[in-house]
């Protein structure tokens, strides 16, 4: 438990971001204080800091949001994710990870850094169930862990992956796979997609023996998360159908509630589950 109030810092003040931190003004105003707010498009932190009448949360620069707080929470991009959390780190403070498929690939180097500055790296579940007992599992014997997602084939609008493959998606009549391999590939091409499956890899058996499908299916309006883990200890299944999130169609509502409930694993004196 902290004796002080924790001081968080937010980068990224988009949909995410926004959610994030009236969270933390709302639900934990008691043992934090939202202390800075910055993103590399000004005018959305700007926009949010007037919505608490407090412009002195604007933050000059990332590392002057960093200095400023003991938390931070990365709400950006994939593409900016990583660098944001190791800048973070060489400065000793603990990170919030959202965008989690931005730091898959060099998660190790992030991993000495926590160690060597004696910081934490948060990882919320995301939009997915079962990450408690693949966690579990994984103290065991893991032989097998599979991941279907399922979305509307508008939600892959503007996917590098899906235009180089020449994929028509407002085309698209019937369920129509638009990948299947390892983890490490479809975070790859589609990042802002599948974070899903970077969460699920990390606290599993890694990028690549996590195997993934995604699906176009016109018939669906959530995005929908199968999870299939075969180990020593137990055959586990699980099934996630995301509402999505009311300002961001691209995340799934359970995402941000997930951080929200991480921050709270921080904030609290009792932690239940794994």
């Amino acid at each position: 438990m902290f004796m002080h109030k924790l001081s968080v810092g937010i980068v990224g003040c988009g949909a995410i971001g926004s959610s994030l931190a009236k969270a933390v003004k709302r639900d934990f105003f008691r043992q934090a204080k939202l202390i800075a707010l910055y993103d590399l498009d000004r005018c959305k932190s700007e926009k949010l800091a007037k919505s608490f009448g407090n412009k002195t949360l604007l933050a000059a620069s990332l590392k002057d949001l960093i200095k400023k707080s003991d938390l931070v929470i990365e709400a950006a991009s994939a593409q900016a994710s990583f660098d944001i959390a190791k800048s973070t780190l060489v400065l000793k403070k603990n990170v919030m990870i959202m965008s989690v498929g931005g730091v898959v690939k060099d998660f190790s180097i992030l991993y000495k850094l926590a160690v060597n500055n004696n910081c934490k790296v948060y990882i919320p579940s995301g939009a997915i169930s079962g990450i408690d007992a693949l966690k579990a599992a994984g103290i065991g014997r893991i032989q097998k862990v599979t991941l279907t997602t399922t979305k509307n084939p508008l939600s892959f609008k503007g996917v590098k992956y899906i235009e180089e493959k020449r994929i028509n998606l407002d085309k698209i009549a019937e369920d129509k796979v638009l990948f299947s391999g390892k983890a490490a590939d479809a975070v790859k091409y589609f990042p802002q997609n599948i974070n899903v499956a970077a969460v699920l890899s990390l606290a599993g058996i890694g990028v690549d023996k996590t195997q993934v499908r995604v699906i176009a299916s016109p018939g669906v309006a959530k995005n929908v998360h199968e999870i299939k883990i075969e180990s020593a200890a137990a055959n586990i299944s699980t099934r996630t159908e995301n509402i999505l999130h009311p300002d961001n169609p691209k995340t799934s509502y359970l995402a941000v509630l997930s951080a929200i409930a991480t921050l709270r694993g921080i904030l609290e004196p009792i932690k239940i589950g794994t």
